[in-house]
């Protein structure tokens, strides 16, 4: 375990130090009133509303609360407490402060955070208005352009800006340059005077420019940001007489080489730098029906399971960076698991289970975009099966015990519906399509084969598994296979494997992630911005900065 303090995601509202929210009928309202004194480490002070980890760890809870806790809720109203100051970005001295570890991990949750707000609205019909009530600089602006809206209040001062470049020689680090152009179609030559100027743009000019939608005068901008809740809201198709299901806390256990919960546990050899995910199967009958389902609540296996995987991701991502590699098996009755998911199939369309499975698909995406070398386990004893066989097509590699001579206790793989398209990747593609390219033989081969349990030679026909050695080569195969993984170079591997994982159909997202990967691992690091005449380093402290001239 790092010697550094144990980041925790797990919050709730009344913890709290920097996000409200409030509720009336169909709108929600979600307000930034950002403690400057409150860091998650210290050695920097949040002025300005502007935010380190620990905000945006209470934002994706509060996103979770209203998706779960308040279905109707149609559309989230995202604003400040602050006056004339809607949010000034990432806090520029915990930057200048922080490893290069610490801002990667910070700059993708963050990212996959606003992301999430994304996905709300295109699979749950939660739709979000940034009412920009002040200045919106860096990291705040990318928190508007994730939204569905913006709101800029006109009152001769309020802008909008990315001022990274000019600022602090860094690029925006959360999808602002992605977003300003393949989202909101700014036009390549005004972006380009946009995202080189410190001031920014403000009124009809921000509007003109489509770097907002609206702008309202100060007497009339609550009630021009509640018109345009109110008629995203009625796009919506979430209930507005459900009740809500309580997120209660995960139950997990820490100790100094592992993590337990519920359904998932996290095994850590340190020597060999290899920690072993176990995902469980339901070990009891889970209910058919929405009542059943309902009154299980946030103890109905697949989402109690999905919370505690996410966390467990989340927990090894951020506090164990030299455990490079992670291995995945799925353990218990593989009848249970294809049962969860026929549930699960049949009331997609209800509001809780469609949240559910959108917390399960952002949980693999999760998984995609993990700097982490990933190899699926499948062996005796192992379910890879419908939602679980996904951690498989998730993995770098998959391996799969042969037991040619005892039929009875080989492992299987089976297919089902939720494995072509329920979960996508952040490209859009179901993980088989991204396995076989979308080829038509491959994928109407596999598609074939739903509802069949596949032993090892079938699964490796068909593509599903990267090698089945028997029970005499297994435990060698796989011990070489994590003994060359380790003396590899990780940073060549984190490089190598976000190439492989995302294969020939790329989006907007697939484009931050890989811009996010570039700017962090060369922009990040050179002396322009952490030397210590960058602009990251003498930011605030009245110095000027020296920039290397040459253009490498």
């Amino acid at each position: 375990m790092t010697s550094a303090p144990i980041v925790n995601y797990q919050t709730s509202p009344e913890n709290y130090k920097h996000i409200s929210l409030a509720f009336d009928g169909a709108v929600a309202t979600l307000s930034i009133n950002i403690d400057e004194n409150a860091g998650i480490r210290p050695g920097y002070k949040l002025k300005l509303n502007s935010y380190d980890l620990g905000v945006d760890i209470e934002l994706h809870d509060a996103l979770q609360r209203i998706r779960f806790e308040h279905p109707e809720v149609r559309s989230v109203v995202v604003t400040s407490l602050k006056d004339r100051v809607f949010c000034s970005g990432a806090n520029i001295f915990m930057l200048g402060v922080s490893t290069h570890g610490w801002k990667v991990n910070f700059c993708k949750f963050t990212n996959e955070t606003r992301n999430g707000i994304e996905d709300s609205s295109k699979y749950s019909g939660l739709k979000f208005v940034a009412a920009l009530n002040g200045a919106c600089a860096g990291g705040g602006y990318e928190l508007a352009l994730a939204c569905d809206d913006i709101v800029l209040v006109d009152d001769r001062s309020s802008s909008v800006s990315l001022p990274e470049v000019p600022l602090l020689g860094v690029l925006p680090g959360t999808g602002g340059l992605t977003r300003v152009t393949d989202k909101r179609h700014v036009r390549h030559d005004l972006a380009d005077i946009f995202c080189t100027s410190v001031e920014g743009v403000r009124g009809q000019k921000a509007v003109d420019w489509r770097l907002v939608d609206a702008i309202a005068k100060p007497n009339q901008f609550q009630q021009v940001v509640r018109e345009r809740a109110d008629k995203l809201a009625a796009q919506s198709d979430r209930p507005a007489a459900e009740k809500g299901v309580s997120l209660t806390p995960i139950q997990r256990n820490i100790s100094e080489n592992s993590l337990s919960y519920n359904n998932v546990t996290v095994e850590i050899d340190r020597a060999k730098r290899v920690a072993t995910f176990t995902v469980k199967a339901p070990a009891s009958a889970q209910p058919t029906d929405i009542a059943g389902i309902l009154a299980a609540g946030a103890q109905w296996w697949p989402l109690q399971m999905v919370r505690e995987l996410d966390d467990a991701i989340l927990h090894m991502r951020t506090n164990e960076l030299d455990i490079g590699t992670w291995l995945l098996k799925a353990t218990g009755d593989a009848k249970a698991v294809l049962a969860s998911d026929a549930t699960l199939l049949a009331h997609k369309d209800h509001w809780f289970v469609r949240e559910t499975i959108g917390h399960l698909r952002r949980t693999l995406a999760r998984l995609d975009v993990s700097s982490r070398s990933i190899f699926a386990i499948v062996e005796e004893g192992t379910c890879f099966v419908g939602t679980f066989a996904e951690l498989a097509f998730c993995a770098d590699r998959t391996y799969m015990l042969a037991l040619p001579d005892d039929a009875d206790k080989a492992p299987t793989i089976q297919l089902n519906e939720f494995n072509f398209g329920f979960y996508p990747m952040v490209n859009d593609q179901s993980r088989l399509a991204r396995r076989f390219y979308e080829e038509v033989p491959a994928m109407e081969a596999a598609r074939g084969a739903i509802g069949k349990a596949l032993d090892a030679d079938a699964a490796l026909d068909l593509g599903l598994v990267t090698a089945a050695p028997d029970d005499i080569d297994w435990e060698d195969e796989i011990r070489m296979c994590l003994e060359e993984r380790a003396a590899m170079s990780p940073d060549a591997l984190t490089g190598l494997e976000a190439n492989l994982r995302f294969a020939s159909q790329e989006n907007m997202l697939t484009r931050i992630f890989g811009r996010l990967t570039a700017w962090q691992n060369w922009i990040f690091q050179r002396p322009n911005a952490v030397g210590e005449k960058g602009a990251l380093k003498v930011y605030g402290k009245g110095e000027k900065v020296q920039f290397d001239m040459n253009r490498v």
